[in-house]
């Protein structure tokens, strides 16, 4: 079917994000089901939800992948991205941010502000992302609207304003005060179909003017024309239209954050999409894009324009059993048509789009073109990985890439069978791309298989794909943490010399290298301080591969070496014996020698553990915690007797945690973790890793 061009002012690119069981899905369920998609809201609990559509999300209740649905509201296009909550499945949300242009923030209303809600946060923070909050489930017993706007002012942002009041409370709820139309709108029943008009009830009449306005003070304070006005003819002198356009100017700061609260099952969902259309912003708001020339390295800017070159981020690979890989992309300017040819300047190889796709959730409608500002997926590229741009052939430009953790936990895989054998490095390979924190590597020594991600839930929904989606029964190993060394000594220098004379031309490389340790998450840097060409400058690269490949494997336990300075700064060569490899090879030999001098450590993932218990258990979780080489940061009340309790635990401590939290507690506390940084191990513990590890 032939689909109706929206104009781009008219396209909304929203993510939904929240903590965990906040009520994401439900809440994007009941945005299909008002805007026509679906006939009847799906419930997480049953298993019946659009964006929910893997087996192991219906069977887990949560979400793990991203899903995108399209659907239109009053005239407007809105892409809505459901992200998952869970902390291992966080790159879904970082990749997503980074293509959206605003966000509705999810929270409970029962729980206000989680431990995952402050990480998507300053995730939307870091890409500058709008957001408006929804405060779901306030109509349930422990909902509270007003306690969980405070936990926002507390956690967040001291700037988020109701735009709407609840009317009643708890179960009692039914409707909101509109603070801008100074209008209630209420229903009988929360499904109702519509909500009907009314007048604001007599005895809430002080608190609605009292957040009106903090709401219309606040907002023009970003606007200096609105501020003028604001200051001669008072609130009461401003239009509905120029308080709705104060409030979106506002918003679209970033630093300004519009509040509802309802239940995402129910017709108070109207109110947030008119908000989404009201405040949040369209491509065009979020103007020019910038990116780089791959052959000249200058900056190039792309308008949100269709006359601008076809520029694109891919942000997500998925497989489909029926179609292949899908990759679902941004569109920043110009336009791309199926059956035509684009340039991957992020691999410099050219694709043909072979089919275009809008997709609802795992439903797809055909389309012929996709225009600047909109978001569709691509059948049938073949080399086009997360992250990649894709371009006009003839105005090849790279946007910036996405960058994901490394990730922190392994297991050793292996197939039951030799059968499984062929079938599992496909299926690893295929999950591998759609995943950029899924790593695999093949253990030289043992030829096992090792694969990597950011959890221990991760890596078991991966295992538990690959046997549903590929037919590939696997045993795995015990989980095992991804250790990394590092040098703590400055300036250590070291000569790496290599000779070799045989028959006929010899091998002559000789290099000396000064090691430094680096800033912490700064990796490796190489540092060229040759003068006078005592080292020629053809052999300078062949070190620095050398070295890079040497720190594959650390003197101590043969884990990788990270945070690292080395400057070549003196050496010599050999007119006839000298070769890239000698020098390679020299690196590599001074490297070794080197940080066996630094005073090399072990350095240990350690992850910010959030548990949220009843106070009767608290002294239990906090001694486990300390017996688990944790460090308790905080503890605060979250509401009548429930405690939230913040530590950093080594993440080698925390495997299997959530099933002990759970028998200690009777089941009732909850955690999430998430990866905070390296710190060095103590020496009982290295010295437990060097012996495991046989050096």
């Amino acid at each position: 079917m032939a689909e109706k061009k929206v104009e781009m002012k008219n396209i909304r690119n929203l993510g939904i994000i929240a903590h965990i069981d906040a009520g994401k899905t439900t809440t994007t369920e009941g945005i299909l089901y008002r805007t026509g998609l679906k006939h009847k809201i799906g419930a997480v609990h049953e298993g019946e939800t659009t964006t929910d559509w893997m087996a192991q999300e219906r069977e887990r209740g949560i979400t793990i992948v991203a899903a995108s649905v399209t659907c239109f509201w009053k005239g407007n296009q809105i892409n809505i991205i459901d992200t998952p909550g869970h902390i291992d499945f966080t790159v879904e949300v970082e990749r997503s941010l980074r293509v959206l242009d605003g966000a509705c923030v999810v929270f409970d209303g029962k729980m206000g502000v989680e431990s995952q809600s402050e990480t998507v946060w300053r995730q939307a923070d870091k890409y500058g992302v709008p957001r408006i909050c929804f405060i779901n489930k306030i109509n349930q017993i422990g909902g509270d609207f007003y306690k969980s706007l405070d936990s926002i002012h507390n956690r967040l942002s001291k700037r988020a304003f109701p735009v709407h009041l609840p009317i009643g409370f708890e179960q009692s709820i039914n409707g909101i005060v509109d603070l801008v139309t100074m209008k209630a709108y209420t229903y009988k029943e929360f499904k109702d179909h519509e909500l009907v008009e009314g007048e604001i009830p007599a005895d809430m009449m002080d608190q609605v003017k009292k957040y009106r306005s903090l709401l219309i003070e606040n907002a023009v304070a970003e606007d200096e024309a609105m501020l003028e006005k604001y200051f001669e003819v008072g609130e009461d002198g401003l239009s509905e239209d120029e308080i709705k356009q104060a409030i979106r100017t506002a918003v679209l700061t970033g630093k300004f954050f519009a509040v509802t609260g309802g239940d995402g099952r129910g017709v108070i969902v109207e109110k947030v999409l008119d908000m989404v259309n009201d405040y949040l912003p369209s491509p065009l708001d979020k103007g020019s894009t910038w990116g780089t020339n791959p052959k000249t390295g200058d900056e190039i800017e792309r308008k949100p324009s269709e006359s601008d070159p076809f520029t694109a981020l891919a942000f997500k690979i998925t497989s489909d059993p029926f179609v292949g890989k899908l990759a679902y992309f941004r569109v920043y300017s110009g336009k791309v048509t199926a059956g035509s040819y684009v340039l991957n300047t992020s691999s410099g190889e050219k694709e043909r789009v072979g089919r275009i796709v809008r997709l609802h959730a795992d439903k797809r409608d055909d389309v012929t073109e996709v225009s600047a500002g909109d978001i569709a997926a691509i059948v049938g590229l073949k080399a086009t990985t997360t992250g990649n741009t894709l371009a006009d052939p003839a105005n090849p430009i790279v946007l910036e890439s996405i960058t994901f953790p490394e990730p922190p936990v392994s297991i050793a895989i292996e197939p039951k069978t030799k059968a499984d054998q062929e079938k599992m490095s496909l299926a690893l390979q295929r999950l591998a791309e759609e995943d950029p924190t899924f790593r695999i590597k093949v253990d030289d020594e043992t030829g096992q298989t090792v694969i990597s991600g950011m959890g221990e839930l991760h890596l078991e929904i991966l295992v538990d794909r690959m046997k549903r989606e590929f037919g590939v029964e696997a045993n795995i190993g015990a989980p095992q943490v991804a250790y990394r060394e590092s040098i703590r000594k400055e300036n250590v220098e070291i000569q790496g010399k290599f000779i070799r004379q045989s028959g006929g031309r010899g091998q002559y490389g000789d290099v000396w290298l000064r090691l430094s340790p680096n800033e912490a998450g700064k990796g490796f840097e190489f540092i060229n301080s040759i003068k006078g060409g005592v080292v020629p400058q053809e052999y300078i690269k062949p070190v620095q591969q050398g070295i890079e490949e040497a720190m594959a494997n650390g003197v101590l336990a043969g884990y990788p070496v990270v945070d690292m300075k080395a400057e070549l700064y003196d050496g010599s060569y050999h007119e006839v014996d000298s070769s890239e490899m000698a020098f390679k090879i020299a690196g590599s030999m001074a490297l070794q020698e080197g940080v066996k001098k630094a005073n090399p450590v072990i350095m240990e993932p350690v992850m910010k553990v959030v548990v949220v218990t009843p106070e009767e258990f608290m002294g239990d979780v906090i001694g486990d915690l300390n017996s688990k080489r944790g460090r308790i940061e905080s503890m605060e009340d979250l509401s009548s007797g429930v405690k939230e309790i913040t530590a950093f635990v080594p993440l080698g401590e925390m495997f299997g945690y959530t099933t002990n939290l759970r028998s200690m507690t009777q089941g009732r506390a909850s955690s999430s973790m998430e990866l905070d940084h390296y710190a060095d191990v103590p020496n009982n513990v290295k010295e437990a890793i060097i012996a495991k590890a046989g050096k």
